[in-house]
């Protein structure tokens, strides 16, 4: 039997079973919900390993945590490529509780400070108030203190796999230590520590530009390199905290906060001769129009420096070099772009001073890839990696070896494009090695002299496994651990399912996850409810292993949810970024709406006449998007913090996306603009004190709905920042999706 459910704005009618209006969003079910973390806590087990590697990198141990307080002490022989107990559990239970007189439980033996002898024959730990020395073979003890030759063991990573020199050290003495910087009536001076001399460096200083005393010398202490900043904009965001906790009446906040098309400050380097005291003069033609000038470096012979140029909209990105003498610039490397550059998230520069030579990063051929230059000329000596996947990041380069360690995801066929794999090759772009295995996800950690790699991978339905490997050819040297789930499927877990389908271009795959109730029914209808974030920085569909998630509480009240990367989202191709240029409100949609009708089309209880959204932030926007582009499809949405309108939000995040000088697409791809096509169900929840997002942007929202004459719900958090405002937003959240999705009363008694 079916019924006709009238929701509370007259907007939207919900034809559901009787049954299902019935055994939904009863307190029961809430309580479910609620409890579902603290019910799937605890119920993993063998799914951590950190292993503390012997100072000799070929072994070490570590203890993992098993069900109900019980421990095991496991010990790694890299040589024997094997793990096995580090020592008989049961023996030393029974050997302590001979030496001791007290019981100990072989399955939770207390050990401290556990370290081994070189020959792994010994172990020393503290128990029972005393250190003991143990025989690793027979479990026989004696009392001892610390013996200063055995090992811990370490789990720090490899110290010489950090990144340096990336940037010249900044200071306001020369490295001979004889000259000192200063700033004085607003100008560069400078001053000889010995004599006491002072010099005045730059001339017609003012308060609009400033100079910067933390200079960068070169190496030699001929020369300096400082920035000179104009002033941008001021732009001041106020906002009223209605209800401070101290005072009774309203406090008024205020802070800087530039926006799009503000005038930003403007820096540029200035180079100075300390012996004559002059600038050299350096054209700025390369560098007119900086979004920001960084990493500044000089070489070793103090002859030259370089510095990266970001122009203001991001589509010219150059490495500059300026000739110390002269005072000539010019541009090593330049990256152009139609769309965007992406500076903030996909940018790597390392320099190979002995054999001039650089490595970049670039999207160049489409990918995001590695390029090995010449840096005396600015030639591609070769590309290093190269195909149709993307470097996800740099983990080591071994410049003596000629080769660099990276993680890399889309390198697998038939594996989720996402899946990061950790692999080694060469310079010259030969001798590729993946170094992990497994359809997963991978995490790993080095071992201290970077042999070797301990690699956790997983996915979200699939447990963690940890597996010890070469750090030089992936060989695998032995499996350490499974991830034991048995009491989490116990409990109730339900396992998320990976789902993939052509998006709009009718052949590339879009990736998400579908998370149902743990008290699903095959035969129920449930309304699909997506939880969005569209936002271009990032990919965001979970992709490893955990025993609940955010969604997952949501489910449990009666809906289906999922998770999608759309395109216009990153770590895929340039094409597939792409999308979202000039084009924030674009948000995936396409893709998305595609992914759900080709899911429900083998899953029946997928009901899309019932489909909600939500998010918060840029997830926010796309939420309240979905709802005026798509009303035909999404029928409510719950939407927190948004930046509604790119001109309103912060000047780098928006300007990077949808380009800058501001154009009419700003105001076409706002929500505020489109608010009068508003249909369906909309709660709109922002904090008062939101410093991320401004909360007028939402306002201004309001203010349009209003003038359009639109029903709407809208909850203001007194006091709040960036985010849904605690569990009361939560529960709004909950409540308006389930009143709205299934058109019943929620938090109904246990009876039901």
């Amino acid at each position: 039997m079916w019924t006709l459910k009238f929701l509370s704005f007259g907007l939207l009618f919900v034809a559901v079973p009787v049954s299902n209006l019935q055994a939904q969003g009863t307190r029961a079910d809430y309580r479910r919900s609620a409890e579902l973390r603290k019910r799937f806590s605890g119920k993993v087990f063998r799914d951590r390993v950190r292993l503390k590697w012997f100072a000799d990198d070929q072994g070490g141990w570590y203890r993992v945590d098993l069900a109900d307080g019980k421990r095991e002490f496991v010990l790694v022989d890299v040589g024997r490529r094997k793990r096995r107990a580090a020592f008989d559990h049961e023996d030393l239970a029974d050997a302590l509780t001979e030496a001791t007189g007290k019981a100990f439980d072989p399955a939770r033996l207390p050990l401290e400070g556990l370290r081994f002898s070189a020959d792994r024959k010994q172990c020393w730990f503290r128990a029972a108030g005393k250190g003991w020395l143990c025989e690793r073979d027979d479990s026989k003890l004696q009392e001892a203190e610390e013996p200063k030759n055995f090992d811990a063991g370490s789990d720090r990573q490899p110290a010489d796999w950090k990144r340096p020199g990336f940037e010249s050290p900044r200071n306001r003495r020369s490295p001979d230590g004889v000259w000192e910087v200063f700033v004085k009536e607003h100008d560069l001076h400078l001053r000889n520590r010995r004599t006491g001399s002072e010099l005045r460096l730059s001339g017609g200083g003012d308060q609009e530009q400033s100079w910067s005393d933390n200079v960068f010398w070169s190496p030699d202490s001929k020369r300096l390199v400082a920035y000179r900043t104009r002033r941008g904009a001021k732009h001041t965001v106020h906002m009223v905290e209605s209800s401070p906790q101290k005072q009774l009446q309203p406090k008024l906040h205020s802070h800087q906060y530039l926006k799009p098309g503000d005038e930003i400050p403007l820096t540029r380097p200035h180079l100075f001769d300390v012996s004559s005291g002059r600038e050299i003069p350096v054209s700025n033609k390369l560098f007119s129009n900086p979004w920001r000038v960084r990493e500044l470096r000089w070489n070793k012979a103090g002859d030259r420096f370089t510095f990266r140029y970001n122009q203001r909209g991001h589509q010219v990105l150059r490495l500059i070099e300026v000739n110390a003498r002269s005072g000539v610039a010019r541009a090593v490397i330049e990256e152009t772009s139609k769309t965007f550059l992406d500076y903030a998230y996909k940018q790597f520069l390392f320099y190979l001073d002995d054999t001039n030579e650089l490595l970049w990063m670039s999207e160049r051929d489409g990918w995001n890839h590695l390029y090995l230059y010449d840096s005396r000329t600015g030639r591609v000596k070769n590309q290093v990696t190269r195909g149709h996947w993307v470097v996800r990041g740099i983990e080591k380069i071994d410049v003596k070896a000629r080769q660099l360690w990276f993680r890399a995801s889309g390198l697998v066929e038939g594996e989720d494009p996402y899946h990061i794999h950790f692999c080694r090759i060469d310079f010259d772009g030969s001798n590729l090695v993946r170094l992990t295995s497994g359809d997963g996800t991978h995490q790993v950690r080095y071992s201290p002299g970077g042999d070797y790699l301990v690699d956790t991978w997983s996915r979200v339905d699939r447990p963690p496994v940890t597996e010890l490997r070469s750090a030089t050819s992936g060989r695998r040297v032995c499996r350490l651990e499974q991830a034991d789930i048995s009491a989490l499927k116990e409990a109730g877990w339900q396992q998320p399912e990976r789902f993939q389908a052509p998006g709009r271009d009718g052949r590339t795959g879009i990736w998400g996850v579908i998370y149902r109730p743990t008290n699903f029914d095959d035969d129920v209808e449930y309304p699909v409810i997506e939880k969005i974030y569209a936002g271009p920085h990032g990919s965001f569909v979970p992709k490893s292993f955990r025993s609940s998630f955010d969604t997952q509480v949501l489910a449990e009240l009666g809906f289906i949810v999922v998770q999608i990367d759309g395109m216009g989202t990153s770590n895929r191709s340039k094409a597939f970024h792409d999308v979202c240029h000039k084009n924030l409100g674009d948000s995936g949609f396409p893709d998305r709406i595609l992914w759900m009708r080709a899911a429900a089309k083998t899953r029946p209880w997928m009901d899309l006449s019932r489909v909600g959204i939500y998010g918060g932030s840029a997830g926010g926007q796309s939420s309240l998007r979905g709802m005026l582009v798509h009303g035909d499809f999404y029928k409510v949405a719950v939407s927190v913090c948004g930046c509604h309108d790119n001109r309103m939000d912060k000047i780098w995040w928006n300007e990077l996306w949808m380009g800058w000088p501001i154009g009419p697409h700003y105001a076409e791809q706002s929500n505020v603009t489109q608010a009068h096509r508003l249909t369906g169900q909309l709660l709109l929840i922002v904090g008062e004190l939101d410093r991320n997002v401004d909360p007028a942007s939402t306002m201004q929202v309001v203010n349009a709905l209003i003038k359009a004459d639109k029903d709407f719900d809208f909850l203001v958090i007194p006091g709040g920042g960036h985010g849904i405002g605690g569990s009361y937003g939560v529960r709004r959240r909950q409540d308006y999706f389930v009143r709205h999705l299934w058109g019943v009363p929620p938090r109904r008694g246990d009876s039901e």
